[in-house]
């Protein structure tokens, strides 16, 4: 018996054909659109593309950039190791949490990094608990740099030929150790920011005992945070765009002069300032400010009241803010209350137009005491809501 001829399949008149795979739709698509959709995808996502098809096996080792970045918990060693010998494109973003092999390997990656064109986006912290780790000094020729995050880390000296961060917007050091004259270094990386916006100093160390006065120049900064048990002679230079602030002091309230201090945030518009100094004797007491904040609108206070001088503090800055609309204040009582800043004591104090634009008050005592008093007297404002906690 003849073997039977296979049938032909009849065209369906309308009928559309079989739709091409997704890697060969891709594949259709420019070079140059290809690699947008690859620098877009997180570093695992781009890499596992290769399964995709033959033709994708190695496309993300020639990307022109490409983000590297571990998240905390996650040991860099493998990850980097293997993408940084394999990718020749500039790597834009390098974000570790480092453990202790890796922090060992960190000198080769920022060596590497510094010939594939410059990074944009710093951050290096190590894991908890913490140990320093010591940052290269290669970073200082980075010039692309448009913010650096870094956590627990001993930064070295600037180089001679150190020219400046031209794209610096972010500047983040905590917890970090600077060497013997460290404050120098510092005004010169954020003076030579000239588009720096954002700058946050949380317990940098600076070797040494006597530390100069000087000047955070930075013309375009719009929110910048301060927290520190010691004075490292920190100033402020005029700061004309400075839209928020967060200073914390600690307990050096007492050693220099305050009000100059403050005056240098004149501008600022939403300011948190925390004072937890122990009173002294022979603390200057300040009752004036040299300047009015016309512009601030959100003020909150951390702090004792125990003593005069932070009684008088308060006080002194609710006369120099005429348009605050919204004042938080967090009241610790830890020590012997030795003055009593009940209702004769503060209409002695009170001067006309205090207060007047005050829309919320919100208060947070450790004892009910001051409530008393504070519930006696009227509103300044129809609008006015006080809120207690």
């Amino acid at each position: 018996m003849a073997p039977r001829r296979p049938r032909k399949k009849r065209r369906i008149p309308g009928a559309t054909a079989t739709p091409a795979p997704a890697s060969d739709a891709l594949l259709s698509l420019p070079p140059e659109v290809l690699d947008e959709i690859l620098t877009r995808l997180d570093l695992r996502d781009a890499v596992r593309t290769s399964a995709l098809c033959r033709a994708w096996r190695r496309r993300w080792e020639s990307l022109p950039s490409l983000d590297i970045s571990t998240p905390f918990g996650e040991q860099p060693l493998w990850t980097v190791d293997c993408v940084l010998p394999r990718c020749s494109g500039r790597v834009r973003r390098f974000h570790a949490s480092l453990d202790e092999l890796s922090a060992r390997r960190l000198d080769d990656w920022l060596l590497i990094l510094s010939h594939r064109g410059g990074v944009e986006d710093l951050e290096l912290s190590p894991p908890y608990p913490y140990k320093f780790f010591s940052l290269h000094s290669t970073i200082f020729s980075w010039r692309r740099l448009i913010s650096i995050d870094l956590f627990a880390c001993d930064i070295p000296l600037l180089p001679q030929d150190f020219e400046g961060f031209p794209d610096l917007k972010v500047l983040s050091l905590a917890n970090v150790k600077l060497q013997q004259k460290g404050e120098y270094q510092l005004e010169e990386i954020i003076e030579t920011s000239p588009l720096l916006e954002k700058l946050i100093l949380s317990e940098v160390c600076i070797g040494g005992d006597d530390f100069i006065e000087w000047e955070i120049q930075a013309h375009n900064l719009r929110h910048i945070t301060i927290c520190s048990n010691i004075d490292y002679g920190w100033n402020f230079a005029e700061l004309p765009c400075l839209h928020s602030a967060v200073i914390d002091l600690w307990e050096y309230v007492g050693g220099r002069d305050f009000a100059k201090f403050l005056a240098g945030l004149v501008q600022v518009r939403k300011l948190s300032l925390c004072t937890f100094y122990a009173p002294v004797n022979g603390i200057k007491i300040l009752e004036t400010l040299p300047c009015t904040f016309n512009n601030l609108k959100s003020l909150k206070l951390f702090m004792h009241f125990c003593e005069l001088p932070p009684i008088l503090l308060v006080i002194c800055f609710l006369r120099s803010v005429p348009n605050l609309e919204k004042l938080k204040i967090r009241i610790y009582y830890g020590k012997e209350q030795k003055v009593e800043a009940n209702g004769e004591f503060l209409n002695a104090q009170w001067a006309d137009g205090m207060c007047a634009n005050l829309q919320i008050l919100k208060m947070t005592v450790s004892h009910v005491d001051p409530l008393h008093e504070l519930v006696t007297y009227k509103s300044t404002s129809a609008q006015a809501q006080v809120l207690f906690k």
